[in-house]
């Protein structure tokens, strides 16, 4: 009879004492987007002033522990990483704001991207190492170059809303056809048989194919209809658009 209530104790205690379950939706994060985010544009002076709801959205991502992660399923696991990467940019920013510019966060030989300011899995490590060391590196997904973003006005836009396994595929989906249709980054000129591209297709041109044929296979499944059809009818020269690093903040004018 001892025995049996001191099994239940340790029962008990192990499980009031284990951390609660992540919260698949996002919630918090989901929040902090709808709230701050309008068109693309990011109220960094309102999220600076209240920073409370990321903060406590980040709290919950450094808890996670790499077991408990390994236990979910891929579209769950990129969902956590991309809305992780998101949100640490965002407070990033938030924290050095006013800047005009991401690229104005640390030095030459230590960039914005460099800064140790992601907790995760008990380690604290960089956007950089977050993306190329993890995201590229254990994930066959080129999407996900649509959905992380650099808080510039050059890069895909951020939702205002969470990214969530259960519609990750949906999601992404979107967020390609968006920043395909985007004339400013990307556009098609039948005429001259040139397809301007952001740089993004170039900085990671082999996530999207081994050559720019299979690139040029890629985007064409995410362009409008009219561009998806010129992208059809014979060969296309690729050529990259200009980079916009001006931050993606709603208190500026869009350029």
């Amino acid at each position: 009879m001892l025995t049996a209530i001191v099994s239940a104790l340790a029962l008990g205690f192990a499980a009031s004492s284990s951390p609660a379950e992540f919260d698949q939706t996002h919630k918090p994060f989901d929040q902090v987007l709808h709230h701050y985010v309008k068109a693309a544009r990011v109220d960094y002076q309102g999220l600076k002033a209240s920073p409370e709801e990321l903060n406590r959205y980040l709290d919950q991502v450094a808890a996670v522990g790499k077991s408990d992660f390994k236990q979910w399923n891929e579209k769950q696991q990129l969902a956590f990483l991309i809305n992780a990467y998101n949100a640490y940019t965002l407070r990033l920013i938030a924290d050095h704001y006013p800047v005009k510019s991401i690229k104005d966060i640390g030095s030459i030989l230590n960039g914005p991207w460099d800064q140790p300011v992601v907790k995760l899995f008990g380690q604290t490590i960089t956007l950089n190492t977050l993306e190329q060391g993890i995201l590229r590196k254990d994930y066959a997904e080129p999407r996900i170059h649509f959905a992380l973003v650099c808080a510039a006005k050059g890069c895909p836009p951020l939702r205002n809303e969470a990214y969530v396994g259960a519609r990750l595929d949906e999601q992404l989906d979107d967020q390609a056809k968006n920043f395909l249709a985007n004339s400013s980054k990307n556009r098609v000129e039948a005429q001259k048989h040139v397809v301007y591209l952001s740089p993004i297709f170039k900085w990671y041109g082999e996530d999207f194919g081994k050559d720019s044929r299979s690139v040029l296979k890629f985007v064409r499944q995410y362009f409008p209809e009219r561009e998806a059809k010129e992208l059809g009818q014979g060969e296309f020269k690729i050529k990259y658009t200009d980079y916009n690093w001006s931050l993606n903040d709603a208190a500026s004018e869009e350029k």
